[in-house]
């Protein structure tokens, strides 16, 4: 009677979602000696792999990553005859580069990062209309982030320091532009898209009470 084996005592899995049996076959293909025999052997693993994803087995990216992954199954130690060139353990372990965190302005984060986008690309382009027209949209659109943030209302000279804040005092709304768009305006817009989290909790319900209850 053959003793009970459990996983916690088995090797490891290097592909755990061909389970133990392929990984088996894998390894008795190592331990074959005849290069045309292994040949066979691989070919028939391969098929194996495939027919777990029928769906996909005829794909030629597909095939390729298969035999990808019987390399690695092997330890890249598997010498075969394969259609495609077998892939390099020093490529497959190597770490990515470290990504840089995004700064942004802590003090103002409401307004997120594409108001300062914005910003910068606003304080190059040249005096006039085209400008004072960007100017005034990126105040507007700042105004419309601040009540999203906070449902209160808010005055435009508040929008305005900031605008100068963000922008080192290069941007400023022409004065002919002024005021800026309407508080109760801009959150009736907020409300009517559905943004406001309120009004989504409210829709939810409104939706729900309907439902039958098992």
């Amino acid at each position: 009677m053959e003793v009970l084996q459990y996983n916690t005592k088995r090797t490891q899995l290097i592909i755990p979602e061909y389970g133990r049996h392929v990984q088996i076959m894998v390894n008795q293909l190592m331990a074959t000696q005849e290069r045309e025999e292994r040949n066979k052997m691989s070919k028939a693993i391969i098929g194996i792999m495939g027919n777990m994803n029928p769906h996909l087995r005829d794909v030629p990216d597909f095939q390729h990553k298969l035999w990808d992954q019987l390399f690695i199954m092997s330890d890249f130690e598997l010498d075969v005859d394969s259609p495609f060139e077998k892939p390099q353990k020093e490529l497959l372990t190597q770490k990515p580069e470290r990504l840089t965190y995004p700064k942004t302005n802590a003090k103002y984060r409401f307004y997120g990062n594409n108001i300062k986008s914005m910003i910068n690309v606003a304080k190059d382009w040249e005096d006039g209309d085209m400008k004072n027209a960007l100017v005034y949209n990126i105040a507007n659109h700042m105004k419309k982030c601040f009540l999203n943030w906070n449902k209160d209302t808010v005055q435009d000279e508040v929008i305005l320091k900031h605008l100068s804040e963000l922008s080192g005092g290069g941007l400023v709304v022409n004065s002919t532009d002024l005021p800026l768009t309407d508080s109760s305006e801009l959150l009736k817009n907020l409300n009517k898209n559905g943004n406001s989290s309120k009004n989504n909790h409210k829709q939810r319900n409104k939706r729900n009470n309907g439902r039958k209850r098992f």
